[in-house]
């Protein structure tokens, strides 16, 4: 077991789950342009309600994945991802909506440890 790998998965997966269900309706301080909370941030992205519940949908289960292969390994690799790949376009609508680096760090921080949860938990089966 690689405990880097381990570390990085659990982390990048509880990030996820707190931020979508206990900062939900927080302002972060990190929400982009001028939000205060998740539907508000969709909405200066441009996005609809329905894709924020979808987008959030789809990165809860990936965490829940992430979680579930510390018992079953092989579903760590897709989940990690999937997540880095979701959080790439996180960063890119900080991006789209000029915020600075600081507003888009926890997105970043989040695609970094799960491109560590796939590269170093790829050997999984």
């Amino acid at each position: 077991m690689n405990v880097i790998g381990k570390f990085a998965q659990t982390a990048a997966a509880l990030w996820i789950l707190n931020v979508w269900f206990n900062r939900f309706n927080k302002d972060t301080g990190y929400r982009g342009g001028n939000a205060t909370n998740m539907k508000e941030e969709f909405e200066e992205y441009g996005l609809s309600e329905n894709q924020m519940y979808a987008v959030g949908a789809a990165k809860v289960s990936l965490a829940g994945l992430m979680l579930a292969g510390h018992a079953a390994p092989r579903v760590t690799r897709p989940a990690s991802i999937g997540l880095a790949l979701f959080m790439l376009g996180a960063i890119g609508m900080h991006i789209k909506v000029g915020d600075p680096v600081k507003r888009y760090l926890p997105a970043l921080s989040v695609f970094s440890l799960s491109a560590i949860s796939a590269a170093l938990n790829g050997n999984n089966r």
